[in-house]
């Protein structure tokens, strides 16, 4: 998606000699300085000449930051980002415009745009002389490994004299926000079974209509095929009348996000809860492509703005939106003080959750029973559980002797949980496939699966 930046005009600011003597450079400075010692020196020696010389020096820079402080210019400005969300490791080009609106041509102009340091050192132009009506068009690419939402601005134009003597910073007053999400693995479409009724990949589909007897009419709306007018309720309500035709239920999915800070070691790109992040959005996107009603859930029990009021994805948004808004939500979440899950299962309802997939931190032994209960609220369970100790101890140090992490996996899985173990630097769509093998042999031995998948 591309974001247009709104033009705005700078204008030099209302000031004194105090403002334009700001602006001198080094090079101006010392020609000031230069001119005045020189001055001291003609008139302490009586000479009439260096007088002379002294003058010019001096007067020289302070010349050029009047004409340089009087000139006014009317510059317009404007920033345009391309694409406006990009992923971890991504880049995106930043195109700005420069337009002269006045009916003068403008001197050497220096642009510059403030960017946070993580997205790459700060872009500076040097822009030539632009016509009266005239405009400029540059470009410059960012990039950054670290999710997060980044402010873009205000964009600088500097105006300098031809000689060096002066500069004078104008600043434009608006910002742009560049929006790094998660990395995002493409997933294979593997049946992960599970209770999660309705269309995408689900089998099965609510009837609004049981009979000439039930019908649940509605008012004619422009496009409606006349073939769907029932007659006899038009004549007694007076108005065109339609039924309602069969009334398909989007198959459901939550997606819960452990982001405890005590549930996880290490920091930066490679780290266990950025692993989790970027798999949260996988799934998240690869559920909103196969057509289910999706949910994102975190351990505090709060789950993405602007969801319908069950807490999915609702049936008329666009998928596209939905996946947008999640992964906005994805590129600023960080980790919670919370100590458990128990709020996550309070939001969780029985009977009709659907597919509940968890990317879990380590987990002690009640977090696994608040977890166990979960899955007797959903219709089928996947959870990935990370093992952070092990994103951060090296290949040769021993493992802790009071690791419980198998434990915690037998646990799951005694529950009904398709539970498997992250190793370090491992990829979410391996895991995915032995998901769909682990819960395929679950199945074969007796487990309760009546349909749903991914």
């Amino acid at each position: 998606m591309t974001q247009a930046g709104t033009g705005h005009t700078a204008e030099e600011d209302k000031g004194g000699l105090r403002t334009a003597l700001a602006g001198l450079t080094t090079r101006g400075r010392s020609f000031l300085a230069a001119g005045v010692a020189a001055a001291v020196c003609a008139y302490v020696l009586g000479q009439s000449d260096l007088l002379r010389v002294g003058l010019l020096l001096a007067v020289l820079p302070l010349v050029c930051a009047t004409v340089l402080y009087r000139t006014r210019y009317r510059v317009a400005g404007s920033r345009r980002l391309s694409p406006g969300r990009v992923p971890a490791g991504s880049e995106a080009r930043v195109h700005l415009r420069m337009d002269n609106v006045s009916r003068l041509p403008t001197g050497l102009l220096m642009l510059q745009d403030r960017v946070p340091y993580v997205l790459g050192p700060r872009p500076r132009f040097v822009l030539d002389r632009v016509e009266a009506g005239g405009r400029r068009e540059v470009s410059y690419r960012v990039r950054s490994d670290l999710r997060g939402r980044y402010p873009l601005g205000p964009l600088q134009l500097r105006l300098t004299d031809p000689f060096g003597m002066c500069e004078l910073t104008r600043s434009f007053s608006t910002y742009d926000t560049l929006t790094v999400i998660p990395r995002v693995e493409a997933l294979p479409p593997v049946r992960l079974t599970g209770e999660a009724k309705g269309y995408g990949d689900g089998r099965q589909r609510s009837l609004a209509l049981a009979g000439e007897d039930d019908v649940i009419p509605r008012g004619y709306r422009h496009g409606d095929d006349l073939r769907r007018v029932h007659w006899r309720l038009t004549a007694r309500y007076g108005e065109l009348m339609v039924r309602r035709e069969e009334q398909p239920q989007r198959s459901r999915c939550t997606v819960l996000l452990d982001t405890r800070g005590l549930a996880y070691q290490g920091a930066g790109p490679d780290s266990a809860f950025e692993w989790a992040v970027s798999g949260t959005a996988s799934t998240l996107v690869h559920m909103l492509e196969r057509g289910f009603s999706v949910r994102l859930l975190t351990d505090t029990g709060s789950s993405v703005p602007g969801e319908g009021a069950d807490g999915f994805t609702g049936a008329s948004q666009e998928s596209a939106d939905a996946a947008g808004l999640m992964m906005d939500t994805l590129a600023v979440i960080d980790h919670s003080d919370g100590t458990g899950l128990s709020r996550a299962y309070d939001v969780l309802r029985s009977g009709n959750e659907g597919l509940l997939i968890a990317f879990l931190g380590d987990l002690d032994e009640e977090q696994a029973t608040v977890l166990a209960k979960m899955r007797q609220r959903s219709g089928g369970a996947v959870a990935f559980l990370l093992d952070s100790d092990a994103w951060v101890r090296e290949p040769s140090e021993v493992p802790d002797p009071l690791d419980r992490s198998e434990d915690r996996l037998r646990m799951l899985r005694e529950a009904g949980w398709t539970a498997l173990k992250v190793p370090r630097g491992s990829g979410l769509a391996d895991l995915w496939q032995q998901a769909d093998r682990q819960r395929s042999g679950v199945a074969s031995t007796g487990s309760t699966a009546r349909g749903g998948g991914s």
